[in-house]
C-alpha cells in the first residue's frame, strides 16, 4: 500500500497559533513541533478545538493569530495542499458511485491519475472491502462507508496525514488494520496527526488542546 517517503519534509511546527469560531476564542498560543517518522495523538474535552486545529493547519480556517509550518531541505516554508491528506467528519464520497469509481474519481482528482488496480485491491482488502468494489456506496452501511474514506490514505501519496476522529465506526479488527496503516506510514518517513476519542495502538506524542484554552475574564482577573 503505502510506500510514501517524506518528500523532504523533516517537520512540522506551528508557532503561537490562535483561532476564533462563531465569535468564540477555540484556543490561543498553541505552539507545538513535530518531525518526520512520528505520530501525533489530538486530544481534549468536547469543544476544545481538535477538528478546528486540523482544518485550521489544512488551511481552511485563518487563525487569528500565529503560522503553521514545514521544515523542508533545512529550510521553513509554509504548508501547502499537496504536503498533506485530510479525513474530517465528511466521508467525501458519491452514494452514486461503486466504491471503484469513488476512488478512481478520487485519485485523480487530487493527483491526475487513476490508482493502480493492485494498489486498489490491496487496500479495499485492507479495509475488508474487496468484495464492494463494484457495488455502489448508496448502499453501505455507516461503517463500511467510513472505511472507504480511509482508503484515501493507502492510494494518495501525501508526506502529512490529518485524520479527524479515524476510529469512528470501526470494529476492533478494523481499528487494529487502521493503527497497522499509521505504523507503515511513519516507518516510511511520514507525519500524523489524529484527533480521537478511542486509543490508537501507534507509540507517538500527545498534543492536549485543554493546555490551549483561553483564558476567561476570571481568569484574568485573578491571575
Amino acid at each position: 500500500m503505502d510506500s510514501t517517503q517524506n518528500h523532504g519534509i523533516s517537520g512540522l511546527s506551528a508557532d503561537s497559533l490562535s483561532c476564533r469560531r462563531g465569535g468564540r476564542l477555540v484556543f490561543e498560543g498553541l505552539s507545538f513541533q513535530t518531525s518526520a517518522h512520528s505520530f501525533t495523538a489530538i486530544k481534549g474535552r468536547n469543544g476544545a478545538g481538535k477538528s478546528t486545529f486540523l482544518r485550521l493547519l489544512a488551511g481552511f480556517l485563518p487563525p487569528v493569530d500565529g503560522s503553521v509550518n514545514v521544515d523542508e531541505d533545512c529550510n521553513q516554508r509554509s504548508l501547502e495542499p499537496t504536503d498533506f491528506l485530510l479525513s474530517g467528519h465528511l466521508n467525501g464520497l458519491k452514494p452514486a458511485f461503486t466504491l471503484r469509481q469513488n476512488m478512481d474519481f478520487l485519485c485523480k482528482s487530487m493527483t491526475g491519475s487513476p490508482p493502480d488496480n493492485d494498489c486498489l485491491l490491496e487496500a479495499a482488502e485492507h479495509f475488508g472491502l474487496a468484495e464492494l468494489l463494484t457495488e455502489k456506496v448508496q448502499y453501505f452501511s455507516s461503517g463500511q462507508r467510513h472505511r472507504s474514506a480511509l482508503m484515501r490514505f493507502a492510494l494518495i501519496d501525501r508526506a502529512i496525514w490529518l485524520m479527524d476522529e479515524p476510529t469512528v465506526g470501526l470494529d476492533s479488527e478494523n481499528r487494529a488494520a487502521l493503527s497497522q496503516l499509521i505504523a507503515q506510514k511513519i516507518a516510511n518517513g511520514g507525519i500524523v496527526l489524529a484527533a480521537s476519542h478511542d486509543p490508537i495502538e501507534v507509540d507517538g506524542a500527545i498534543l492536549n488542546l485543554d493546555d490551549f484554552a483561553p483564558k476567561t475574564p476570571a481568569d484574568e482577573f485573578w491571575s
